[in-house]
């Protein structure tokens, strides 16, 4: 068994002093019962946060920092036929617009449906394909995109960029590139979208973006 505990490493000031007052006694005394194997000696600006590089390592899936394949593992779970493909999870997101940043705001407070999924999928599916992407549908919150520019392709996790600044963790390579112009696109189409005035009519956030991640061959 892997018992794996994320976020447990606050990097702000007020994590920092919260955790100097915080009472787990469970959990200290699971950890003086257990002897550490190795260190993770990860940084809070790598693509892969912590908890999904132990959890890589413990499913022996190999792959550099942001180019963990998840994707292709994930869409094979659900139901996609990824064959030798370099797959991507493409992630229907809100950017909210601040007066000094864009930020992405965490995916569940969409609360998305299946049939809106898939309607939206269908109305940014055209931009897609128009650069050679493949796209499937996985869940209402995981579409997948199949592209050769994705094979070697590091991105950042979901985990890393919700609540944040998008701009530190787009990349600027030329795959990257490719992927803040296909964003640029979508998010004018999704601007003034119906379903996105149906969503707002009803107090639910706009769809008005997508992130990529988990790049790589299965």
């Amino acid at each position: 068994m892997h018992l794996i505990v994320p976020f447990a490493a606050p990097g702000s000031d007020a994590g920092r002093a919260a955790a100097r007052s915080l009472q787990l006694p469970n959990l200290a005394r699971l950890l003086g019962q257990l002897d550490p194997q190795a260190r993770d000696e990860g940084d809070e600006w790598s693509l892969s946060p912590p908890h999904e590089r132990a959890l890589a390592r413990a499913l022996g899936l190999a792959g550099a920092d942001g180019a963990i394949p998840w994707a292709a593992r994930q869409a094979r779970a659900d139901g996609v036929d990824v064959g030798d493909l370099a797959w991507g999870l493409v992630s229907p997101v809100h950017w909210h617009l601040g007066t000094e940043q864009v930020s992405l705001v965490d995916p569940a407070t969409l609360m998305l449906d299946e049939t809106t999924s898939r309607d939206l999928l269908d109305a940014v599916r055209e931009l897609f394909f128009g650069d050679g992407f493949v796209l499937a549908w996985g869940a209402a919150d995981r579409w997948y995109a199949a592209h050769e520019s994705l094979a070697d392709l590091p991105t950042a996790s979901l985990d890393r960029v919700v609540g944040r600044n998008v701009d530190g963790w787009l990349g600027s390579n030329p795959a990257a590139r490719r992927l803040r112009r296909l964003q640029a696109e979508v998010q004018m189409l999704l601007h003034a979208h119906p379903l996105n005035a149906a969503r707002e009519a009803r107090g639910l956030l706009p769809v008005n973006s997508f992130w990529v991640s988990g790049c790589g061959v299965a």
